[in-house]
Parts: C-alpha cells; structure tokens; sequence
C-alpha cells in the first residue's frame, strides 16, 4: 500500500512539473518578425560595389547616407564607427551596401568555402538563365560554381531549377536562379526584365533542429519548403565535391526568403569566424518586429544573442528605422530586427 501511494504521488509530481514547464513554455517570451527587410553587407570600397551591383545587375540607387555616433557604435557593436550607408533596391527587394569609413575590418579570408557556416548569399532571379550568365560572363564576373547547374527532375522539389554561384569585387558569394513554371512565387514569372529581385538570403547552418528552434520558434517565420539536395549538379552548384544538403526555407508575411542550408556530406564546412560588423563577411539580414520588448528576456532566456547592448534608438530615421538590435543565431549570423519601419 505503502509502495502504491508513493507511486501515485510520484506520477501527481511528475504531472505537475509537466503541467509547469508547459505553462512556462507557452508563457516564454517570443518576437514575432512581420517582414525580412534589407539584406545588407559590409563592402571595402562602396563607389566600385554600387557600380557593381547597379552596372552588372541593373539594381537602382535608393539612398546613400553617413551614419555615425554612440547610437551607432552601440547598435552594430562597433566602437568609433562612421559608415557610408547605401540602399540598393532590385524589383521589390533591396540590399544594403556599408562600408566602414572607420575602423576598417578585414577582408574576406581567400579560403573562405561555400560549406563554411559564415557562408550567406543572395539568390536574384533570372528571366532567362543563359542570358544571364552570358551576362556575367561579359563583365567577367568571378565564378563561384562551375557553371550554370540545372536540377535534376527526380528531385520534386527543385527539379527543372536553374541555379550559378559568382562573386562580386569584394568576393561575396552571390546566385542567379531561374524557376520553372509550377515553382517559386508567382512574382518570379512575371518577366518583364532580365534580373527580376531577391527571392530569399541562404545562410550555411550546422544544425537545421537548432536553426529551427531560433528562426521558427523564437522568431516567429513559417517553414515554406524543404528539399534534399544532392548528386553531381549540387556538387557542381556549390563547387563542393559530395554536398548532400538539407534544404529549408523560411517565410515571414513579406520580403525575402531565409534558406537553411545543412550540409550532411561533407561536415567538414568550419564554423564561422569571431565576426565583427565592419568585417567585409559580415552580412545582415533585416527582420520587422512590431515590439522588441522581448529582446532583454530572450537574451536572459539565452533564446538569442545580443551584440548591442538591447534596443537602440536610432536618431537617424534616413537609415530607414527608429529602433534596433543586431543579434546572431545559433550559427553566428548576424539578424538586425528593428522596430518602427519608417
């Protein structure tokens, strides 16, 4: 008797303890990101990456601005910082160009490989795919894959994509993608010139599980599709001799895509360096949250990573926002959510 009454109160404990971590869950505080804004970088020299961008893929001068100040150094953790600031926009998307006036940070490492998790692009779609490369290879762009990949038809989800890695001057990866009909957004099929925007920013992660536990459950996006990627055209598309990736893709209610991409084979990508926001790898990507309360209680939480010190006020509202966070996921990659989106 004895026995079964300390088992029951055992089980009623356990309840409990169940029923409470449940209650806390529920109650843990979350962001919820309504827009992925800018995807910006930090460049070296901003008049040769604006003609770049603008010359090459024909992306249209929005702003260009000087940002300085303690507010500043505070959002983006760099001490003494002054920065030139450029919005560039392609269709309905725009990238943001800064370089460090001062301090400068350091290049790109020449070794950096597409596997290494401080790896991220920008995926612009194409109209046509052998235009565009013939394009490219006009202005003599540097290749970052072999050539153009086509995706093979058994892969249901990707199948009949066409896809090319290259580099601009300051030897950021970035892709060209076309989609067949019956894929992408249905904005992707409206040709009505050769470059047509951004479908989405793709970052190298070690753990899709824990990506997901920061991206979909602290960050509120939504999983839009997934895809195992593998064989001879991918090994070609990432210059990676036996990539299998896991690819996912993830949404807010507006602006670019965030695709995760998991290598499976090889796991010898490195993790990413102690980057700094003046460094030329650095990239950020620009998430709209309608309160950022719960940024303090995440950090606490250890949910997310802080690199400013909380929610900033910027006194600059030609920088497009009013108050701002740079974070890093679990990868290091560096997420800037602002709230009050001018």
């Amino acid at each position: 008797m004895r026995i079964q009454r300390a088992l029951a109160l055992g089980a009623a404990l356990l309840l409990i303890l169940s029923l409470a971590a449940a209650l806390g869950a529920s109650a843990a505080p979350s962001l919820a990101v309504a827009a992925v804004d800018t995807i910006g970088m930090t460049v070296s020299d901003m008049d040769r990456a604006v003609a770049f961008y603008t010359s090459v893929l024909t992306f249209e001068k929005v702003s260009d601005v000087e940002a300085s100040g303690r507010d500043y150094e505070l959002l983006h953790g760099v001490f003494g910082a002054r920065a030139r600031i450029v919005r560039l926009r392609l269709g309905a998307e725009s990238i943001e160009l800064t370089e460090y006036l001062t301090p400068k940070g350091r290049p790109i490492p020449a070794d950096m490989r597409p596997n290494d998790r401080a790896f991220q692009h920008i995926a612009i779609i194409v109209r046509d795919m052998g235009e565009a490369y013939a394009r490219l290879r006009t202005f003599q762009v540097e290749h970052a894959s072999t050539g153009p990949q086509l995706l093979p038809d058994w892969n249901r989800n990707a199948g009949g994509i066409s896809a090319f890695y290259f580099r601009d001057p300051d030897r950021h990866f970035l892709e060209i993608l076309h989609f067949p009909p019956g894929k992408g957004l249905e904005q992707w099929h409206a040709a009505d010139r050769l470059f047509l925007g951004i479908d989405h920013t793709a970052i190298v992660v070690d753990d899709t599980n824990v990506s997901l536990r920061f991206y979909r459950d602290t960050l509120g996006l939504t999983v839009a599709g997934e895809s195992e990627n593998y064989a001879v055209e991918q090994e070609h598309l990432n210059n990676v001799f036996g990539a299998r990736l896991r690819i996912t893709a993830l949404r807010a209610s507006k602006g670019p895509g965030i695709e995760l991409l998991e290598y499976l084979t090889p796991r010898s990508g490195r993790s990413a360096r102690d980057l700094q926001a003046n460094d030329v790898a650095h990239w950020q990507t620009t998430l709209v949250v309608d309160r950022l309360e719960p940024l303090l209680p995440l950090a606490r939480d250890h949910r997310i990573a802080l690199v400013s010190p909380g929610a900033i006020e910027i006194g600059m509202p030609r920088l497009g926002f009013r108050t701002g966070a740079l974070t890093r996921d679990p990868d290091g990659h560096a997420m800037r959510i602002v709230g009050g989106t001018e």
